[in-house]
């Protein structure tokens, strides 16, 4: 289709112009985003490190039989072991904006700059260390927090109690190894105090021939943290 008169093509190079500005701003804000979050998660990855260091030294020192072990699992995720538990660390690697209903859209910091409200996040899963030894791959993990980056690097944590952080704090919080390290040692705590509790009776005292068959232990049944019960901190 072509376009005669000096108006409509005017009004057409202002449209290619405004969407051209948009694309090239909007690519770059997410481009921040992702940058602020991997440097975040780079943060992550070597005070994990160096702090399961200090775990194991100590271990050793005090003669205490407790494994720590880190392992990392390419770019954007790692590992940490320690005793029967594993906290896995993923960053993901899309950029989000929050809906219009979520509370952080409310607050001044975003209110002040919408831009500020596009994220990177990080999650952090808990798993038992035995559902890996012994590959029960119906076996459940559960994410206990995960960590919001802004362009800013801001950042705000939607989690389970010692994890958990307001939203109000986003635009006074600011990423630094010191607060790294103090959410690696709250979802460690987190973790160490979130106790394995054996599921109810009546969701186990019925066991197929079949899942005897393939190995019950290993395959067929579920074993979770909290496996037939809520957490604490759902109901709250």
């Amino acid at each position: 289709m072509r376009y005669v008169g000096s108006f409509v093509t005017d009004s057409i190079m202002e449209l290619k112009e405004s969407l051209k500005e948009l694309v090239f701003n909007k690519s770059a804000l997410k481009q921040t985003v992702y940058d602020a979050t991997k440097e975040t998660f780079e943060m992550f990855r070597a005070e994990t490190r160096e702090l399961i260091d200090l775990f194991r030294q100590r271990s050793r020192a005090e003669g205490k039989d407790v494994a720590f072990e880190f392992t990392d699992r390419g770019d954007f995720e790692f590992e940490v072991k320690f005793a029967g538990d594993i906290l896995l660390f993923m960053m993901h690697t899309n950029v989000f904006e929050f809906s219009r209903d979520h509370q952080v859209m409310k607050t001044p910091y975003v209110r002040e700059d919408p831009k500020r409200s596009y994220c990177g996040v990080i999650h952090i899963y808990n798993f038992l260390a035995d559902s890996f030894a012994y590959q029960r791959d119906n076996d459940m993990g559960y994410m206990i927090g995960r960590v919001f980056v802004n362009n800013e690097k801001h950042y705000f944590i939607e989690g389970k109690r010692e994890l958990g952080m307001m939203y109000t704090n986003f635009g006074t919080s600011l990423i630094t190894s010191e607060s790294v390290q103090g959410i690696i040692e709250s979802a460690i705590e987190y973790t160490t105090n979130f106790d394995l509790l054996t599921p109810p009776y009546d969701e186990v005292k019925l066991v197929s021939v079949g899942e005897m068959r393939s190995n019950f232990d290993k395959k067929s049944l579920v074993t979770g943290k909290r496996l037939g019960f809520r957490f604490q901190a759902d109901e709250e």
